[in-house]
């Protein structure tokens, strides 16, 4: 679920209701997308900087943050008791306030521009531990050699050995299976040493 960043200037904004967002995210749709970003990312922006972050650090907050809403929405755990603006600040909020501890940033003093609410629930944070771990994954992948990265999505894929070894050029489907074998390992090794992951382990 990508997330586009828009600049204020790009067009007038079309007012939705709660109801018209909550569908719009759930079906990923762009309009809605647009509109989520540009009302109220500078709220968190605004949050993530006067503790501590940057720009990207806000984008990639309300980035995540977007995307568990997303999640709770399709899994039908999503219990709107405050306005959506609060509800999104406080996953935000949340968000940026473990980055800190995990930097071991000092948040004695935590600067807010708006209202929130506790959102840190046992259900929550399930998700938010979901979410570190897929970044982690995104990350380690990345760092694959290019082969390792195309021929494990093509087994995640459930692609055929045959068709995989025809579009990797491998003649032989037992070079393959080693090949998959040896990406696989050394993909599960980088997770395995990051510190993160280990952190993660740790708490849970």
């Amino acid at each position: 679920m990508g997330l586009p960043f828009y600049h204020e200037q790009d067009q007038q904004l079309v007012h939705y209701t709660v109801e018209a967002i909550l569908e719009g995210l759930k079906t990923s749709n762009s309009n809605v997308l647009e509109y989520v970003y540009k009302k109220y990312f500078p709220i968190v922006r605004f949050f993530v900087i006067k503790n501590s972050g940057t720009d990207d650090d806000a984008k990639d907050v309300f980035q995540e943050a977007i995307i568990l809403i997303y999640k709770k929405l399709i899994d039908g755990s999503l219990d709107l008791t405050c306005t959506f603006k609060t509800y999104l600040y406080s996953v935000g909020r949340l968000l940026w306030l473990r980055q800190l501890e995990k930097k071991k940033v000092r948040k004695e003093v935590v600067t807010d521009n708006q209202v929130f609410i506790r959102v840190d629930d046992n259900d929550f944070e399930g998700l938010v531990t979901e979410q570190e771990q897929y970044r982690i994954y995104q990350k380690h992948f990345q760092l694959l050699h290019k082969d390792c990265q195309e021929i494990l999505r093509l087994f995640l894929q459930k692609v055929p050995l045959k068709e995989i070894a025809q579009m990797m050029s491998i003649k032989s489907d037992k070079y393959l299976k080693k090949r998959k074998y040896a990406c696989k390992e050394a993909l599960i090794k980088r997770i395995q040493n990051d510190p993160e992951y280990k952190r993660l382990r740790n708490e849970y």
